[in-house]
């Protein structure tokens, strides 16, 4: 009940500056490709065909700027498996707030953020404040790095969930790369993240991990409806090293498609 308030909270918080933005992008994301599941002991290495369902929210307000998305998984090893995850990341622009600007450099703007990361089976609850960089990159729609405490409040072991961790930080960039070759419209875009390392309730290490998510899209929409911006098709490549704080690293290549609100 506890992460399902949670999960509830995070899209609640998410939509309502949505309702007075400046701007605002809904997605609903399929993705389809082999992952390893169950990255720890003997069949640690063992794919599972692995489907993907996103909700993914970005929009600008007054004051700043909102990101969540929740990832509804569904895979079949020894039996069918369901489950969840999800992470928001609200924004407050130093910019905006003082009137002032801001700019320093490739820096066009700072901000305060509370990220909140959250899952289901596993019962994982992370806080992540922190500061946002807003970077001037040429070419790029969007340029953020984030740079974050990662703080622990799970149920643990005791309440029935992954093993409770020790608190560290972690350090995301988000990009968008949109391109044309002819009249075909493209994007490249996807985060890379690294979460250093910490230790579980048991006192064993968790390692610190690299996750990488680029996507290639292709603007199918613009080219068979000329409805551009609306329904994306593509690949997303994933590269995770230490995939959950373990000794397993995972290289796959997921089929996309994205429907854009």
């Amino acid at each position: 009940m506890i992460q399902k308030s949670l999960l509830g909270l995070l899209i609640a918080a998410s939509c309502v500056p949505a309702m007075a933005a400046d701007w605002s992008t809904t997605e609903l994301q399929y993705q389809i490709g082999n992952l390893k599941q169950q990255p720890f002991g003997p069949d640690a290495d063992d794919k599972s065909t692995t489907s993907i369902y996103t909700l993914q929210h970005a929009s600008g307000w007054k004051y700043g700027d909102n990101f969540f998305f929740i990832d509804y998984s569904d895979w079949k090893d020894s039996q069918r498996r369901r489950d969840w995850y999800g992470e928001g990341y609200f924004n407050f622009s130093l910019g905006k707030i003082s009137g002032r600007d801001l700019s320093l450099g490739p820096v066009k703007d700072i901000g305060l953020v509370m990220g909140i990361n959250a899952g289901g089976d596993s019962k994982v609850r992370k806080y992540l404040p922190g500061v946002q960089l807003a970077l001037d990159v040429p070419g790029a729609a969007f340029f953020n790095t984030l740079i974050t405490a990662y703080i622990d409040d799970s149920t643990g072991v005791a309440g029935g969930g992954a093993p409770k961790e020790s608190n560290s930080w972690m350090l995301d960039t988000a990009w968008a790369f949109p391109f044309s070759a002819g009249s075909h419209d493209f994007s490249l875009e996807g985060h890379l993240e690294y979460i250093g390392s910490r230790e579980n309730e048991f006192g064993d290490k968790v390692k610190a991990h690299v996750l990488a998510q680029p996507q290639l899209r292709y603007d199918l929409g613009k080219t068979l409806f000329n409805d551009p911006r609306r329904l994306f098709v593509g690949i997303e490549y994933q590269y995770w090293h230490n995939k959950y704080g373990g000794s397993v690293t995972e290289s796959a290549v997921q089929g996309l498609a994205v429907w854009r609100f």
